[in-house]
């Protein structure tokens, strides 16, 4: 079995971007996942800025294992959606700028079928994202949760000239209620970066909530097994959205240790 690479999620952290990475190299991460719209615009970012960046990097021997954008809206969404397609671009030229292959990514609500209007408006969304992706030189992942991985997977694969590639992501399927197995089984080698978030159905609260690592029903060991067979050679990156402050590293080091243990 390959060694497994782990990331680190820097907007995970509630500290300036130093100090992030710094933590970040401090927890023992060899990469990490790199917020463009949080602390890093690409719009904003010099040439100046980003040899610093790159320096800062290189001195705490670190690799950009992904660039996050998350966008307000889905590309689903007709409003703003040119603009919002543009601005994805340029995270992407950055994640290629910065050595990173991939920027993460939810595409939006699918329509269930493909002579929906809608559906042909967002095919097209992601068919110039595939190209562009295949110009620059770093790929969109569109990251699993809310859509089923079936759908998601057959309007990722439909366009054989415009390569889309996929984020999994555990927990927020398991919070959707679908399935990680069914999702790698879908997806297959599409799967270029895996955010190694838990989840689990609070049925007291009737709606799925993330956990820490190792505490949810993903089956990390099994999912991992699946990765294998295809082969996955990407990075697991740790951290999920509104951690607890007080207990973030705390968090992230289980996380680290939990997948360094598999």
């Amino acid at each position: 079995m390959a060694e497994i690479k782990i990331a680190v999620r820097i907007d995970s952290l509630p500290v300036q971007l130093s100090k992030a990475l710094q933590l970040a190299s401090q927890l023992g991460a060899t990469a990490v996942e790199i917020n463009a719209r949080n602390g890093i615009r690409p719009s904003e970012l010099s040439d100046t800025g980003l040899r610093q960046l790159r320096k800062m990097l290189n001195d705490l021997n670190l690799r950009v294992a992904a660039v996050r954008f998350p966008t307000r809206r889905g590309y689903d969404n007709p409003t703003d959606l040119d603009r919002r397609v543009d601005a994805t671009k340029a995270a992407m030229q950055l994640a290629y700028r910065l050595g990173a292959s991939v920027v993460i990514n939810q595409i939006g609500g699918i329509p269930d079928t493909t002579d929906d209007p809608r559906y042909t408006s967002l095919q097209g969304v992601v068919d110039d994202l595939g190209r562009y992706g295949a110009k620059v030189g770093a790929f969109l992942a569109a990251e699993t949760g809310s859509e089923s991985p079936e759908k998601l997977a057959d309007l990722i694969k439909s366009n054989d000239n415009a390569y889309i590639a996929a984020a999994l992501n555990p927990g927020q399927l398991i919070i959707n209620r679908h399935s990680p197995r069914e999702a790698i089984r879908a997806l297959g080698d599409r799967i270029q970066v895996v955010s190694a978030v838990d989840g689990v159905i609070d049925l007291s609260a009737g709606r799925g909530i993330s956990v820490p690592l190792g505490q949810g029903t993903a089956d990390f060991p099994e999912l991992l097994g699946m990765l294998e067979d295809f082969p996955f050679r990407g990075y697991f990156v740790v951290g999920r959205q509104q951690m607890p402050s007080d207990t973030v590293l705390e968090e992230l080091q289980q996380g680290i240790e939990y997948l360094g243990n598999l």
